[in-house]
């Protein structure tokens, strides 16, 4: 039997929060919300998920800050950036030079959000196996 993956989303738009957590729990995810970094970090050092879908713009500490704080606590687990803009050059570069899986589009379908995870997944348990 698999083991359920755990997934926790960090955005502080609860009408994107919401919905997505909602489809990705019917399709058999457990996921965790929070609205802000300093519950993220939190719960990374208590409960570490299996990938991190993280919001770049926040109030409070933004994504990237929040990314820093997960890094100094695990240089492994896979964080994708969620933005609603591409065109933020500075925080983009600054999130891939912190160690991220990827970025995730707000606008972007919810089955690419699956692929985006599974994907996460499957490059980490690669990175964490050992070689034959």
């Amino acid at each position: 039997m698999e083991r359920t993956i755990n997934v926790l989303m960090v955005d502080d738009e609860t009408d994107f929060l919401e919905p997505v957590a909602f489809w990705l729990k019917s399709k058999g995810y457990a996921v965790t919300t929070v609205t802000n970094g300093e519950e993220a970090v939190e719960l990374v050092k208590r409960a570490p998920p299996d990938v991190i879908f993280l919001d770049i713009n926040m109030p409070g500490i933004d994504g990237i800050e929040t990314l820093r704080r997960i890094r100094a606590l695990s240089r492994d687990l896979p964080v994708v950036m969620v933005t609603a803009a591409y065109q933020d050059e500075k925080n983009i570069s600054q999130a891939s030079s912190l160690g991220i899986a990827g970025f995730f589009p707000k606008n972007s379908s919810l089955s690419e959000l699956v692929r985006v995870i599974e994907t996460c997944l499957r490059v980490h348990a690669k990175l964490k196996s050992p070689p034959p």
